[in-house]
């Protein structure tokens, strides 16, 4: 199988309720999540203290994944809010629900 057609994750980490965000994509959630958890996933993250995983959603191809990531992330803030809290409404860690 190709690698463009392989399938991928867009997620948001963030720190608390309606706090910092980041929105990013991968391959391999479990595994990218933890590099965020290391401190090692992104400059950001480790930066505002980005734990917690509160939004993800699966995709068959990655390259459809990353044209979805880059229009999140052009997204309002407030639009964000809405797309966690449509299945997150605390804001909860969703990374054992994954896993």
């Amino acid at each position: 199988m190709a690698k463009t057609q392989q399938g991928g994750w867009v997620y948001i980490m963030a720190d608390r309720y309606r706090g910092a965000m980041y929105v990013g994509v991968t391959s391999d959630l479990p595994s990218r999540i933890h590099q965020h958890r290391s401190g090692s996933g992104s400059d950001f993250c480790a930066r505002y203290g980005l734990l917690r995983l509160v939004w993800a959603e699966r995709g068959d191809n990655i390259v459809e994944c990353i044209a979805h990531e880059k229009r999140i992330k052009r997204w309002r803030r407030q639009w964000k809010f809405d797309l966690i809290e449509r299945g997150n409404p605390d804001w909860r860690d969703m990374f054992e629900r994954i896993n």
